[in-house]
């Protein structure tokens, strides 16, 4: 397969299969367009108990499969926010996820090839879990080929040597390699807790590993659009 991401404010990823019998999934709903040449299957990928696991981890159910039955066919997957569609190549030589996949936050999974395996994580400490804004459940990218994530806003990547730390707001982060050891840090002080603005929480990410953050956070964006409707 081949893929080119299309646009820059709302961007999309175009695939163009050179075989048939080539795939690619999403979530329900995640097609934009396609040519002809291309049969598409609803399923519970990898039975009722993954499915499940995937809707807690903010994916749909059921997924949808794509297949191609002609060279050069061709479809396009779109994201749902402004900011920017990130190509990944899980199980590559170098590279991020090459060593072992990913673990995203929920939401951020696009579409992937068939190779690829999308399954939930749960986070090691109940703590992070809890009180990390994602939820108790992250997503974990394994296997290999070609996977596809959405950024919102604006993509910043970070190399953490080992014992390195970063703290982000939770909303803030994307993705991170397995070997990236993820906490909840609580914010220190009562004036910062409550005059902050920042809540009681920041995420603790230390190195070593590759880190992917976005520059928006969407729920607080979404926040306060809602925060200016009357009645609200």
């Amino acid at each position: 397969m081949r893929y080119r991401v299309l646009g820059d404010t709302m961007p999309a990823v175009e695939v163009v299969f050179d075989a048939p019998g080539e795939t690619m999934y999403t979530q329900s709903g995640g097609m934009a367009w396609m040519s002809e040449g291309i049969s598409m299957s609803s399923n519970m990928k990898g039975g009722f108990g993954k499915s499940l696991g995937r809707m807690f981890s903010g994916e749909s159910f059921f997924m949808a499969t794509y297949q191609a039955e002609r060279p050069g066919a061709m479809i396009a997957f779109a994201s749902t926010v402004a900011g920017e569609v990130l190509p990944v190549n899980i199980g590559a030589l170098d590279g991020i996820g090459a060593s072992g996949g990913l673990i995203c936050q929920k939401g951020a999974f696009l579409c992937a090839e068939e190779s690829v395996t999308l399954s939930v994580a749960l986070t090691k400490k109940l703590s992070a879990g809890l009180f990390g804004g994602e939820g108790f459940i992250l997503q974990d990218i394994s296997g290999k080929g070609m996977v596809f994530l959405e950024i919102d806003g604006n993509k910043v990547e970070k190399d953490l040597a080992p014992g390195e730390v970063i703290k982000v707001d939770t909303g803030n982060v994307v993705a991170f390699e397995k070997s990236v050891k993820y906490e909840i840090e609580t914010v220190k002080g009562l004036k910062n807790i409550f005059f902050g603005g920042e809540g009681l929480f920041l995420t603790k990410l230390t190195g070593p590993g590759r880190v992917i953050l976005q520059t928006q956070n969407f729920n607080e964006f979404a926040g306060r659009i809602i925060r200016l409707i009357p009645g609200k």
